[in-house]
């Protein structure tokens, strides 16, 4: 449970991490065109494959290692190398296709895994694959509870899923339920005060990671004074819409309010790129923890890329932005073996990285961007 404890510690570090120390500065800036689609390919199978290999271990069913899953089934559909699903498979036996709690589960991060099992059972048929997830989504549905997703998060990890059944099943009440969760962590989540603010900001339009950091919470300001929207926070974000938008149609009542939500968020990253590609881990404060970081970069470019594929976001508008972070990613935290540095620990809030973390969740979110780059290639 040390993930859905705030980071305390993050006051101290700041005090040492001040404006003019430890605000790493960015790097020489990228190329603003993407690299051929043979490149992008090489660069995807460097990282996995050097994942793979020093993980003979697929992971247990938690939501980090689901989250590489997550991205290792896209490079799969991108490539149809059959390591990459028979690694997934392996993992998915080893857990029994289950997750963590069982069908009981109401826990948002337990229902990563189920992501996963319905990519498994779409490409291999198999209704054992995917019972546990469709158990505990359906229990859901079926109550009237509408308040378990207090933090950002647990948009990326429960959305998706419940999304592809609805769409599996034709039945509604899964897009439904999903959507009446998703309004009340966005709007009627309550703050410290009791108030019902939610934890999406309309102003910047940013996410929260949770009512700790929302105004007045206890951990608001960075050490500089400035907001903390936690950029990996906010790649979970940008992630689900990006995920749900693939199952729900526009045609939909709520698909044009995910729809401008992504466009509206990605419209508020762009002026926060650094000049090396990257997003900084607070995109409140260039100078809390500045430097490069991967994880909430690669979902970022991922969501955007997203909408720039589907029509969604302007090319010519967002492309650059998707290849500086896209090259940027590629000359500062993919060593020549395939090691994927600069990400962020395990955490809640912002926090420094260097090149030597690395992080299953990192790994899934370069892929699932490397996917959809693939795709804007010539």
């Amino acid at each position: 449970m040390k993930r859905r404890t705030l980071l305390s510690a993050s006051a101290a570090l700041g005090a040492t991490v001040s404006l003019g120390v430890g605000a790493a500065p960015a790097g020489a800036a990228p190329s603003d065109q993407l690299p051929s689609r043979a490149e992008v390919l090489a660069a995807m199978a460097r990282v996995n494959d050097y994942w793979i290999g020093t993980h003979a271990n697929p992971g247990d069913n938690g939501w980090a290692r689901a989250t590489y899953f997550s991205g290792n089934m896209a490079h799969y559909r991108l490539t149809r190398d059959a390591r990459y699903l028979n690694y997934a498979v392996a993992w998915a036996e080893q857990n029994g296709y289950n997750l963590i709690g069982g069908a009981a589960t109401r826990f948002a991060d337990n229902h990563c895994a189920g992501q996963v099992y319905l990519d498994l059972y779409q490409e291999l048929g198999g209704a054992s694959k995917i019972a546990v997830i469709e158990d505990s989504l359906t229990r859901m549905v079926n109550s009237t509870k509408r308040d378990d997703w207090w933090w950002v998060d647990a948009l990326h990890m429960a959305m998706p899923p419940f999304a592809r059944l609805g769409a599996l099943r034709g039945n509604t009440n899964y897009w439904l339920a999903m959507y009446q969760l998703y309004h009340h962590t966005k709007r009627l989540q309550l703050d410290t005060a009791g108030r019902a603010t939610g934890l999406y900001s309309e102003a910047t339009p940013l996410w929260y990671r949770d009512n700790g950091y929302a105004i007045d919470g206890p951990q608001q300001f960075s050490s500089n004074g400035l907001p903390m929207y936690w950029s990996r926070g906010n790649g979970w974000a940008v992630a689900a819409h990006a995920k749900v938008l693939q199952w729900i149609p526009l045609s939909n009542k709520r698909g044009p309010e995910y729809a401008n939500t992504l466009r509206s968020m990605a419209a508020a990253l762009a002026p926060l790129q650094r000049s090396d590609g990257f997003w900084n881990s607070n995109l409140g404060d260039p100078a809390h923890f500045g430097g490069p970081e991967t994880t909430g970069t690669a979902f970022h470019a991922y969501g955007i890329a997203y909408g720039i594929r589907t029509g969604l976001l302007d090319r010519a508008a967002y492309l650059p932005i998707v290849a500086r972070a896209w090259n940027g990613m590629l000359a500062t935290a993919v060593r020549a073996d395939g090691f994927l540095g600069y990400c962020q620990p395990v955490g809640a809030a912002p926090a420094p990285t260097d090149a030597s973390q690395t992080a299953d969740y990192g790994v899934g979110a370069f892929l699932l961007a490397g996917t959809e780059i693939a795709a804007l290639t010539a």
